[in-house]
């Protein structure tokens, strides 16, 4: 057995996939996904348009979240029995309706920043579904997966392709430019710290430091989302693949930053939290990997 799943201890009731897969032990931050890169896509340097406010980009991205992401929500609650409610509560809904309207006690005057463990192909749309995520949303992307067959979902949902180091200093201003644009026009971000997906893992992976420095930075809210499963039984059986969990998400009360304290001791703050609340989400009383790395 994996040994990050021997020592696991989970609260009465949660469920763990299967173990079918040889996760790696050591390293958190590899790539299992292998994508065929046969798309063409700009080169992400210096000259990629990362702020792109024009009339056609808007249009394309409203019509992709009614008429992609939208349906792709139901077909979620289909496929997956996808589910949500709110930490505390003990009915869970298929109307994000809800879900905005706890939000609305919160101030998110500046937007927010949505934070989930990276555990299945669809996990981006789970969230972004549950919340009832409009198109002014932006998401930082592991750069090649724009060359890949979901190219085109990526980009309706509000991807934006992270320059890679070879790309230069200029590529990675232009970059953090694009987000301090976003930023201002009180846009909602949405980030996966674990950065790599590992399909159906249990335990949450470290978290990379970079989304809660933005969150300090931009002074901008955590909501913490666990992407949690449960057996396919049932029905459910002949509407997915039978070796796949249904799943679930559990929303977490925002967690803000506070400015006033330096920033490497608030960002680590900020980061340790979100890892406790989401491991406490996922009904994990003793996770097998620490924070951060």
């Amino acid at each position: 057995m994996n040994k990050r799943y021997k020592d696991l201890t989970v609260t009465s009731g949660t469920y763990v996939p299967p173990v079918k897969t040889a996760f790696p032990e050591d390293d958190p931050y590899v790539g299992l996904y292998q994508p065929v890169y046969d798309r063409d896509f700009p080169p992400v340097d210096a000259s990629y348009p990362y702020f792109d406010e024009s009339f056609a980009n808007k249009l394309r991205m409203a019509w992709g979240y009614a008429f992609v992401l939208r349906p792709l929500g139901w077909i979620l609650r289909v496929k997956y029995g996808l589910r949500w409610r709110i930490e505390g509560e003990t009915k869970w809904r298929r109307s994000s309706c809800g879900v905005r309207k706890w939000l609305r006690q919160f101030d998110l005057s500046r937007g927010a920043i949505t934070v989930a463990n990276h555990c299945y192909r669809h996990d981006c749309a789970s969230v972004l579904t549950t919340i009832h995520a409009s198109f002014h949303t932006r998401i930082p992307m592991f750069a090649p997966n724009f060359r890949t067959k979901d190219q085109f979902f990526l980009r309706i949902v509000g991807g934006i392709p992270i320059p890679a180091p070879e790309a230069g200093l200029s590529a990675m201003k232009a970059f953090n430019a694009a987000f301090d644009e976003y930023n201002r026009l009180g846009y909602w971000f949405h980030i996966f710290p674990e950065a790599k997906r590992w399909d159906w893992y249990k335990p949450v992976r470290p978290f990379q430091k970079g989304t809660f420095t933005m969150a300090y930075k931009y002074n901008k809210p955590i909501i913490p989302f666990a992407v949690t499963y449960r057996p396919r039984t049932g029905i459910w059986r002949l509407l997915g693949q039978k070796d796949e969990p249904l799943t679930q998400v559990i929303i977490g009360a925002p967690i803000y930053p506070d400015t006033t304290q330096p920033r490497a001791a608030e960002t680590e703050r900020l980061l340790v939290q979100t890892h406790e609340t989401i491991c406490r989400l996922a009904g994990i009383t003793r996770n097998t990997w620490p924070s951060s790395l």
